[in-house]
């Protein structure tokens, strides 16, 4: 039970973000990695906060600890994971200006300095400080438990035509004078791992994974699945069985995502995040959240800053999801393998769609409707950017994504055989490029070298489909 006002206060989870990430590539005794660095308020925050709901009528209700002092914006350095734990600095319990400034961060209203006091301390806690002042829309409130040294802070904001004083105490009767869950506790289970030695950090992949458990740790309708490289998140109910399946399955996918498009990046610090919604509407709350409403077709999306794949339970059932997250985690291994540069739509399209079905990619494409004019727009599809891919009508899209797929396909199946194997290389030759020059198309270009070679993959491509 996360509180005995869940009825009152809680009535539709809100996952929480995760932080903003910036990709650096760098060198290590000759070895090349992907290092996700961040600033540090972001990070703050996502730490920080424990929760969030709303109701129906445009309540909303924050919920967060405040254990660590907000990072001076003077050191304005994208830090990683591991370097912004090294640094914080706990927030004391006489510290008044740390604990202000950490509330003014999160309070919904602008918050006073001068705090007022209840009437009376509700029993169980140290302190209890309110910094709305007199303003009537929001209940700020910063709390010390007796059973913890650390601060906690919620905030209400109130609907259109409540009444302060009523509501007032509502809060105080029925969620300062109630039980709550341990957040020390839930704290310390978060940050559990593998066991290390004494003074060793925690690695950034175990750092990203506490991240994505943080996100849903109160919400009693998700669960957290992990694997090895794979951490998913879902409230899509009794699909217990699935969520293990998809973390199983998804460490081997890797695995054949790596064999088909390898990387010169190594990527043992990689952790794909799957975010699971048991609905359509709450796919698409996510996707407004992170500003992707230009992909409300979607089924499913992978957020390369928030280092996460999202997607929905839709009606057609769990092997239809699968499918789905098997797309989406390509494009996550790409991601990481191109060090988070854009690839170009007919590759990370065409491969996404080649291993839905599994890592040996799809048992049988139906050749009937390619009419093989269609090859004269390939050099035009492999050139576009996502505007111009995702752009135009439903069929004229799910022929772009269908020309991609035949792509992926023949580059796997039927290039090999063909004499002298000239596009043996195209793909380590696309992923070097893409690292080097950063652009898509002229990774494009370079995997192909000449005019010539473009010409002759097409006409290639042709052959084999009109074999098929």
């Amino acid at each position: 039970m996360i509180l005995l006002a869940a009825s009152l206060f809680f009535t539709n989870p809100s996952p929480l973000e995760m932080p903003r990430a910036q990709a650096y590539l760098v060198k290590e005794k000759g070895v090349y990695r992907l290092e996700d660095r961040f600033d540090k308020t972001d990070l703050w925050i996502s730490r920080t906060v424990d929760g969030s709901w709303r109701d129906d009528y445009g309540r909303e209700f924050l919920l967060a600890t405040l254990a660590n002092a907000v990072p001076p914006l003077e050191k304005d350095a994208p830090v990683t994971r591991a370097g912004y734990v090294a640094a914080l600095s706990p927030i004391g319990k006489k510290d008044s200006g740390s604990l202000f400034y950490a509330v003014d961060m999160l309070s919904p209203v602008a918050p006073t300095e001068e705090f007022t006091r209840p009437h009376q301390t509700p029993r169980g806690y140290k302190e209890v400080r309110y910094y709305q002042g007199t303003n009537e829309s929001a209940i700020v409130c910063a709390y010390l438990p007796e059973k913890s040294e650390r601060w906690s802070f919620a905030a209400w904001t109130l609907a259109d035509g409540d009444d302060f004083g009523e509501m007032m105490k509502t809060f105080e009767d029925e969620f300062l004078a109630k039980e709550r869950p341990d957040l020390d506790e839930r704290r310390a289970s978060e940050g559990k791992g593998r066991a290390r030695k004494k003074g060793e950090m925690p690695g950034e992949r175990e750092l990203l994974r506490a991240d994505a458990r943080h996100s849903v740790a109160l919400y009693d309708t998700w669960r957290v699945t992990d694997g090895d490289e794979f951490t998913v998140l879902d409230d899509i109910g009794s699909a217990h069985s699935f969520t293990v399946a998809v973390t199983n399955d998804l460490k081997r996918m890797r695995a054949a995502y790596a064999a088909a498009v390898p990387s010169p990046i190594d990527g043992s610090n990689v952790l794909c995040v799957a975010r699971i919604f048991a609905s359509r509407k709450e796919y698409l709350d996510a996707l407004e959240a992170n500003e992707h409403d230009d992909m409300e077709w979607s089924a499913a999306y992978w957020s390369p800053k928030r280092r996460e794949l999202v997607a929905y339970l839709p009606p057609d059932g769990s092997e239809k999801l699968l499918e789905t997250i098997r797309h989406e985690a390509f494009h996550q291994y790409l991601s990481y393998a191109t060090s988070m540069i854009s690839a170009s739509p007919w590759f990370n399209e065409g491969y996404a769609q080649y291993f839905e079905n599994g890592p040996k990619g799809p048992d049988f494409v139906d050749p009937a409707d390619l009419d093989m004019t269609l090859a004269e727009q390939l050099p035009a599809l492999m050139a576009m950017g996502y505007d111009e891919f995702y752009a135009g009508t439903d069929q004229e899209r799910r022929l772009k994504y269908r020309l991609a797929l035949t792509i992926a396909v023949f580059l796997e199946k039927g290039a090999p055989e063909v004499r002298f194997e000239p596009f043996k290389d195209v793909k380590r030759d696309y992923v070097d490029a893409l690292i080097k020059t950063k652009d898509m198309r002229k990774a494009t270009a370079a995997a192909f070298k000449t005019e010539d070679n473009m010409k002759l993959f097409v006409n290639e491509w042709a052959k084999y489909w009109k074999k098929q």
